[in-house]
């Protein structure tokens, strides 16, 4: 026997979602002052990787914020939620491992649950949401846990194995084990070099 739908005003799914447009955002906001502080180190390509991060985590509170505004039958004036809002600072490399912590229990966490609660309530669609924003973050931890290893371990530049290494700025390659202080051809400094991390 099928369980009836919960009106999605009284769904612990609209409670659910108002916490992941609220994690989302904060998501966004964090990766762009993480990039700011990347750039202060001189870490053009690690800043453009990051700002890349902050567009996902606003499409996501965007696809959200529109499931919420599409399934509701009336106006919703305002979502009561708890949330932690945390505010950590330290070096580059220790906002990278908090990001790592974040999309961890997003991805792998928080967010299955929230589309196991969608699913039982009856918002299949907003379930398959949650689950594909769900995969998304397990990607970014993977991207960050890469990135975090070649920072802690000052590899970001050098490989054990020749490398195809680039230019974010010019688009130089060379195959080498290690990538330029300088770009030859457009002399920007190494912080423009793309970094080899999974990107999917």
């Amino acid at each position: 026997m099928s369980k009836e739908k919960v009106k999605f005003e009284e769904s612990e799914t609209l409670i659910n979602l108002a916490r992941i447009f609220a994690g989302e955002c904060q998501d966004g906001a964090r990766y762009q002052f993480i990039a700011k502080k990347a750039m202060e180190e001189g870490q053009a390509y690690i800043q453009s990787m990051l700002k890349t991060l902050a567009k996902n985590e606003m499409a996501h509170a965007q696809a959200v914020y529109d499931a919420i505004t599409s399934h509701a039958t009336k106006k919703i004036s305002n979502v009561n939620i708890e949330a932690g809002y945390p505010f950590l600072c330290g070096t580059l490399a220790e906002n990278i491992k908090h990001s790592i912590d974040v999309e961890e229990s997003e991805g792998k966490a928080i967010y299955p649950s929230f589309a196991a609660v969608a699913r039982d309530e009856g918002f299949l669609d907003i379930a398959d949401l949650v689950d594909n924003i769900a995969r998304v973050e397990v990607e970014h931890n993977k991207q960050l846990v890469e990135l975090y290893t070649k920072v802690k371990k000052n590899s970001l530049y050098k490989s054990p194995t020749a490398l195809k290494w680039k230019c974010s700025n010019c688009g130089h390659e060379a195959v080498q084990k290690a990538a330029w202080a300088i770009c030859p051809l457009c002399s920007m400094p190494q912080g423009y070099v793309m970094i080899n991390v999974c990107t999917k």
